[in-house]
């Protein structure tokens, strides 16, 4: 059995944001990947998960467990996240291990459902690590996904300049002919 296409508009970000842009908006409509546990098969094999976590109901609240927590990280204050990320992350450890190509580190869960919850929210402390401004939310007007700007100099600013950066040159375009 083949899984359906992933319809959301802007994949491929690191696992915490691509996790919190299983909502996005469509022509004014919040869309909801993780509605079913049929969207939750969609974003376990966009993330390379789907071998790893059965699509289920349990591991389906779990993940939207760890999208609330990220969310509320990303959006509100950090002393108010800080107990909802650590709630997911008290589901897992990192076990460090020396193997015959050297030291690795992997991921132990008592339960394997939060697993792929655990590993979101992972990456979100990783992420808030290395570069916690270069956590975005679009620009674009109704847009609500989130990126890792990787640019440069660190000034990208939409999800896409393909969609909403157009719409804003587009749009600014618009509003200098009508001053003329």
């Amino acid at each position: 059995m083949t899984t359906p296409r992933d319809p959301r508009p802007l994949t491929g970000e690191p696992l915490a944001l691509d996790l919190l842009n299983t909502r996005w908006n469509r022509e004014g409509v919040t869309q909801d990947l993780l509605a079913d546990v049929g969207g939750l098969a969609v974003w376990l094999a966009s993330n390379g998960l789907a071998g790893d976590h059965a699509a289920d109901a349990e591991v389906l609240g779990h993940l939207r467990e760890a999208r609330q927590a990220i969310g509320a990280a990303v959006h509100d204050s950090p002393r108010e996240a800080a107990p909802l990320v650590d709630a997911v992350l008290a589901h897992g450890r990192v076990r460090a291990r020396l193997t015959p190509d050297g030291p690795a580190e992997e991921p132990e869960f008592a339960d394997p459902s939060w697993g792929p919850a655990w590993r979101a929210a992972r990456n979100y402390l990783d992420l808030i690590t290395r570069a916690p401004e270069r956590i975005r939310t679009c620009a674009g007007g109704s847009c609500i996904l989130h990126f890792f700007d990787t640019s440069r100099n660190g000034t990208r600013r939409w999800c896409s300049m393909a969609a909403c950066g157009n719409r804003a040159k587009a749009s600014r375009h618009y509003a200098r002919s009508k001053e003329n």
